[in-house]
Formats: C-alpha cells, structure tokens, sequence
C-alpha cells in the first residue's frame, strides 16, 4: 500500500442496516463513509437515505462497521432530505452530503480534509467498500479530477464501481481529500467536493460544524505531536511536498489550524473574505480583488485561499508572500475572534497563539510585514485589557492603497436579473452581488429559462445564498430585481426563502422566515432601459428625488380624486407621455392597479420614457373602492420618506403593519416599488453564463 492508501484505510466505514452491525446479505449493505473528526462520519446522502423513513426520524438508525468497531450513528445534518420521509427516497441532487454522529468511534483515525477547492485536473485516488466481487471489501483505484462541471466534481479514468458512494477522493499531490464519490454516468464518474460541506452550514443545526472542523483539525495536530500515534497526514504531506514549493509547509499548517479551532467561529463568509482581501491588498502591494466569489466557513479555509500567493503577473510565485500573509492573517484572525467575541475566548489560549505569531513572523516574516504584526498585536493586547473594545481600532496597519474594491466581504447587495423570454415564455435567470455600487460579481444562472410561476422555485436557493454573502456587520443586504416590465407585478417581497411551515410556527419562526419585504429593501428595477446609457431625463429626475420632499402624481390620466379611472377610453401611451413628462422633478407616479399588463403597463412604460426613477402602484386585484385611500396613504408615505432613500423605510414598515392582523385595518396593502437610480448595474456587466450540469447517482 501507498503511504496514503495506509492512512485512507483505517478512516472507512461501510454503512449499513442498523443492527449487528455488519452486512450479512447484499441488501443490507448501503455504502461507503469516512471518518473526518473522531465519532464523525461523512458519507452521501443518498447512502443513508436506503434506511428509508426510520432514518430521518430515529436517533439510530444507521449501521456503521470500520476497522475499530460496529455500532449504530445518527444522521445529525444532511442536504438534500426527501420532502417526504415516509415517501420515495428522492433524487438526490448535489450537495448529496450527510454527517453522521457515531458514538463510540472517537478512537478512530480521520482523513484530512482540504482547505480549498480542489486544483484540476489533478490526481486522485478512490476509495471505498464494494462487494463487485461477491465478498464485501476495500477497493481502490486511480483516477483523474478533470473538471469542476457546477457542483460536480468531474472524475476520469476509473470507472466508479457499486458501494463506494461516499468514500473519499484523495488529491495524490497535495495529500488531502478533496471530494466523496457520488455516482457514476455514462463515460465518467462524479464526485461531490468536500468544499460542499459548506453547504451543511445553511440547514437546521448547521453550526455543529464548528466544532466538527475544529476537533478535525486538534486531531491532526494532536497525531501530529505524539511520534507513537503511527503515520499521520501532516508528515506526510510535507514528504510529498515538491522542493521549493509555494503552499504553507504542513508542520506549521497544522499549528496554525489547531490555534484557530480554540477561536469562536467567523460569523460569515464576509468576516473572513473581508481579512484575506486586506491581506493580499498588504502583501502585494495592489489593489487585489479576486473575480471568483468564495465561500469560506471557517478561519483555516481563509487561510487556504493564501496559499501560494503571488505578485499579478509574477507566475514563478515566492514562498516568502505566501508566508507574509498566512502569518499577518492569523494576527488578524486573532484580534477579530478575540474582540467581536471577548466572552467565548479563552485568554490562555489568545496569549500562546499570539505569542506564536510573533515568534513565526521573527522566523520567517519579511521586515515590513514583521511591523505590522507587531503592532498589530500590540495593539491587541491592549485593547483585551479594557472592558470596551471595538474592532475598528485594531484593524491593523495596511496598504494606503487598499480601495474599498478590493474588501471583498464589505457590504453588498444582491442582483437578481431576468432576462426576456426565450424558448416560448422561459425567462433566463442570473443572481449577482454588487459591491460598492459597482463591481459585480456573478453566482448563479440558468440561460435555459424557466415559467413565470417557476421563479420563486429557481431563485429560491440562489438568493438566500446570495443574501448570506451579501449581509456584513449590520448591513443587510438589499435585493434589486431587473425584470421585463411584463414581470413587474411578480410578488418579489412576498417570497420566502426559508421553508414554507417555519412562518406560522411559533418555535420556528425567527428573521430568516419571514418574507423578504418585511425584513430587507426590496425593489423592482427596469431591464430594458438599464441595458443602456442612462438618458438626460432619467438623470434629471433622479436628482430631483434624491434629496427633495416627494409628492404624488397619476401614474394613469383617467385617475381621479376617487382614486380610479372613470368608466371609458382609457389614456394613450403619448399622451401619457406627454402628462407624465411634464411632472415635477419631484413627483412620484402612484397607480392603484397592477402594471404588467393592459392600460397600467401602457402608463409605466410611459413613465420610464419619460426618465421617471420612482414609483408606486398596488398590484393586486382588489375592490375599486379602496383605490381612493391608497392614494391618499400613498401621498402620506411619500412625503414621510423625505427623498428616494427614506422611501425604504416608509414601505418597509407598512409592509410590516399590513401583515399583522391587529394593524392592518384601514390600510391597502400589496404596495410595489419600482427604485431604478441611473448609473448602476447591469448597464455594461457581463453575459449570463450557460447551465451548470448534474450527475447521476449510483
């Protein structure tokens, strides 16, 4: 066996009816696993998922066998679940990942997991339990990660043989695992990446995750200081790495990932991309903003998207860069651990980890960066000893040349952009982040489309993990809709991306359940005329609102002091143009009615002709005679908010009064806002990015 093969082999567990357990027949046994933290087990959750019902609802309900023992685990996270548990097992899409608590197993060895996406192509190695031949065993094979197609790992050259599912895959270069076998197509096999634990972090009860990272990585150093413990990854790791290399050495990796998993835990991916983007700003000296949007959980995989770092365009790399910016984001890490959370840190610990830092940075630092360290930490120190403390005033040296560009992790905002119907009535779709007012980042599209009454499935994951990555510190991310204007009475500020049952259940219920609109900024914007150089009218109008009081106009000529069109022809699109055109810089169009269709979308297509930014109509269908009082508390709203930015507070808090039973009487509710300032995105941003492909399962 190969050196890594030996340490693989002790971590693999064959899942299986829950019983003896061991698999006397073919039916009872389910699939491979691994142990990844003492008495935690990874595996796919398609693998647990053939226990059927008992597994979802019972402590115990899964059999698990390895080298050390037998026993029973318990499913403590997994993604997806069935919708039904006493129903069919499911499809089991990707992430396809489930964690099982197995007590009992705390001796077993665990693999090591990767700090970062997987590097392709690259070799690997697969492992898990088959009984292919007939008698059940360990199989092992060769193969290739090819590509990363969305949320599959690509793998080739190795045919994927029944009962390995959820057995880990083995980068051969670097030592660590870097995905769990999945299933198997036509002419290749596919993997989940491990960075798909990620994932698990979103369901119900996600946050034990902190603690399993953490005690995966005081294991590997704890095997790392005990020389009788028998081979361990760490030491093999530095075997494989190549002479000059430009990743952390894995001695003072493990050092470093045992101090971290005693900090309390980021509180977002924004927390610790905010950090890695300092420090490359620092290190290198330039303006650094990646283009790729990650996704880190925890401290150690900020650490890892540092590896390897280089000067842009210096494509020999310097170990001494990469070494700089581990070491100033550990004092960083330290002093942002220690002062957002003074409670939950240990002190003894705080001092022996930066007492580290300091004596790495003596050893291996560049004199510059040494500075900032120590100060740094000085600062540290001095802040712990008083009793108010903020994280503003240890925010360290950096880079005058650090934009606020490059803090990725600052605040942003969400996109979301659905384009003109293609293929019949399928609207393409893309969700972005917008930072700064400017920059774009892309994270999901779909350009095959979908039905209009399909949007809220399709956009329904994208954006809560899009929100997730845009909320930073007290910032909470607003959501901007791009929409044909056949779409602008979709009920955007209704949807929930949360489950359905979690609204109207009391222990449930919490800021995540509740509709968008009631918590966040939620606005309609125009797509066609955002695909374009803003025009001279629409700049003047939006100065005319930014900062003045607001008042209400008709967004429709017919309207009248009742609040409704009278009886007859309605408004022609010109002459509307010609009315609305002539409004004040100030006044905001105010429609009682929906505007995707008929006489309404005639209006608002004459409102945005004529370069209007702002306005209000209700959407719903509704009694004729409360038009009259929604343009009466339309007009009070408006001149409540102040300017277009006090609007957001004025709708959000009677989206709020509606929706409670005990005040929403006498108000007119289903209130919609289009919000569209000139000069920000999509005007200019990139194309929507073809589908993302899924693989079968075993």
């Amino acid at each position: 066996m190969s050196a890594l093969e030996e340490m693989v082999r002790p971590s693999l567990a064959r899942i299986v009816a829950p019983g003896d357990g061991y698999a006397p027949d073919r039916e009872e046994y389910w699939g491979s696993g691994f142990f990844i933290a003492p008495g935690w087990l990874l595996t796919c959750a398609h693998v647990v998922g053939k226990g059927g019902a008992a597994v979802w609802r019972s402590g115990n309900a899964v059999g698990v066998t390895w080298q050390g023992g037998k026993t029973t685990g318990e499913v403590v996270l997994a993604k997806p679940r069935p919708e039904e548990p006493d129903g069919a097992r499911g499809s089991w899409r990707f992430p396809d990942i489930a964690l099982v608590r197995v007590r009992g197993a705390e001796d077993a060895p665990c693999v090591w997991l990767s700090d970062r996406a997987p590097t392709i192509p690259a070799q690997v190695s697969l492992h898990g339990w088959s009984r292919q031949t007939g008698d059940i065993g360990m199989r092992h094979g060769v193969a290739e990660a090819s590509a990363l197609d969305g949320k599959a790992l690509l793998l080739t050259g190795q045919e994927l043989v029944e009962g390995v599912s959820g057995g880990p895959v083995v980068d051969l270069r670097h030592g660590a695992v870097i995905g769990m076998n999945k299933g198997r197509g036509r002419h290749e096999g596919a993997a989940v990446p491990i960075t798909a634990l990620r994932e698990l972090y979103d369901v119900r009860g996600g946050e034990i995750l902190h603690t399993v990272m953490g005690e995966h990585d005081l294991h590997h150093l704890g095997r790392f200081n005990d020389p009788a413990a028998g081979a361990d990854w760490t030491r093999t790791q530095t075997r494989l790495r190549a002479p000059g290399a430009h990743d952390l050495d894995p001695g003072l990796r493990v050092r470093l990932y045992g101090h971290f998993a005693h900090l309390p835990p980021p509180g977002g991916p924004g927390e610790v991309m905010h950090l890695v983007h300092e420090v490359k700003s620092r290190v290198v000296q330039e303006d650094y903003r990646s283009p790729i949007e990650h996704d880190p959980r925890t401290w150690r995989e900020g650490a890892g998207l540092l590896h390897g770092l280089r000067n842009p365009g210096d494509h020999g790399g310097r170990p001494e860069l990469a070494l700089d910016a581990v070491l100033l984001y550990a004092a960083k890490v330290a002093g942002q651990a220690a002062l957002d959370h003074p409670a939950d840190v240990d002190r003894d610990r705080l001092r022996d980890f930066t007492a580290w830092i300091t004596e790495q940075a003596t050893l291996y630092a560049r004199q510059a960066i040494r500075e900032d360290i120590d100060a740094l930490l000085g600062r540290l120190s001095e802040e712990t000893s008083r009793t108010s403390t903020t994280l503003a005033t240890v925010a360290g040296p950096t880079s005058t040349r650090t934009s606020a560009r490059a803090r990725a992790g600052a605040p942003a905002d969400v996109l979301v952009d659905v384009g003109e119907p293609v293929y019949g009535e399928r609207y393409p779709l893309s969700v972005k982040l917008l930072y700064d007012g400017q920059d774009v980042t892309p994270l999901y599209s779909n350009d095959q489309g979908v039905r209009r009454d399909e949007l809220h499935q399709y956009l329904r994951e994208p954006l809560a993990e899009a929100l997730r990555l845009g909320d930073r510190g007290e910032h909470l991310a607003s959501v901007e809709a791009f929409l044909p204007r056949r779409l602008f009475d979709v009920p955007l500020d209704d949807w929930r991306i949360g489950p359905d049952d979690d609204w109207d259940d009391a222990d449930l219920f919490d800021e995540q359940s509740m509709p968008l609109g009631l918590r966040r900024v939620v606005v309609i914007r125009d797509r066609r005329r955002n695909a374009r150089p803003a025009s001279p009218e629409w700049r003047r109008r939006w100065a005319g609102v930014a900062n003045r009081p607001l008042s209400a106009g008709a967004l429709r000529g017919e309207a009248t002091a009742q609040g409704h069109p009278e009886a007859g022809r309605p408004e022609g699109r010109m002459a509307a143009y010609g009315r609305l055109s002539g409004m004040d810089d100030a006044c905001v169009p105010v429609h009682c009615g929906p505007v995707g269709s008929g006489p309404g979308l005639d209006a608002m297509a004459a409102a945005l002709a004529a370069g209007h930014p702002l306005v209000l109509w209700r959407r719903d269908g509704h009694d004729h005679d409360e038009c009259r009082e929604f343009h009466v508390q339309a007009g009070q709203l408006l001149g409540l908010a102040g300017g277009a930015e006090g609007l957001h507070r004025q709708v959000r808090e009677l989206r709020i009064r509606v929706s409670d039973p005990d005040t929403a009487e006498g108000l007119v509710g289903d209130i919609a806002v289009l919000f569209d300032p000139p000069d920000r995105p999509p005007h200019g941003t990139e194309p929507m990015q073809p589908p993302l492909m899924a693989a079968p399962d075993t």
